[in-house]
């Protein structure tokens, strides 16, 4: 199945920002890291208790510093499982995976456009110069498997289906991990 990026890219876009970070999320999210989540425009994706799990910055952080990872993991049961599944070597696993099976390369390589399309709309709406990173993605996309943590934010960003390696490091965590269920520690 084919989607048209740009229309899917605008739509999530319109979603995200429709709702922009407000003071609370931006406590919430500097407590998650340690510190200050600078360029943080809104929360891409929400525990079922309206904590943070992902957040959207945006290209350019202050200062001009570039910044791809529009797509940031930020709850820490989220990114202590995908730690976890990276420290088990599992990306290399992903990483054979893509090299012999055409349609998951397709699917992870229609993920990579998605991103690029979402940090160019967003980019677009916040005057944001994103040359600097044209053509980055996060992750390691398209080709391989570089980061789950910034794979598994893109999947519960824009949802189950757009990026199919974050789908399946949702799917191998579920017992550590899961948006549906609140496991937060961090208040």
């Amino acid at each position: 199945m084919t989607i048209d990026i740009d229309a899917k890219a605008k739509s999530l876009v319109d979603a995200v920002m429709a709702q922009p970070a407000t003071d609370q999320d931006i406590e919430l999210v500097q407590r998650q890291l340690g510190r200050y989540p600078r360029g943080m425009v809104a929360v891409g994706a929400r525990c079922v208790c309206g904590r943070p799990l992902a957040v959207i910055t945006r290209p350019v952080l202050p200062g001009g510093i570039p910044f791809p990872t529009t797509c940031y993991l930020t709850g820490p049961e989220a990114v202590k499982a995908a730690s976890h599944v990276e420290a088990a070597g599992v990306m290399q696993q992903y990483n054979e995976m893509l090299g012999e099976d055409e349609e998951l390369k397709a699917a992870y390589a229609e993920a990579h456009q998605l991103y690029l399309a979402f940090r160019h709309e967003l980019a677009a709406r916040l005057g944001d110069s994103e040359e600097h990173i044209e053509g980055t993605s996060a992750g390691g996309m398209p080709v391989r498997v570089k980061c789950l943590h910034a794979l598994l934010a893109q999947s519960l960003v824009m949802g189950p289906g757009t990026n199919p390696i974050g789908d399946l490091v949702l799917e191998r965590v579920k017992d550590e991990f899961n948006p549906a269920v609140c496991r937060c520690t961090v208040l």
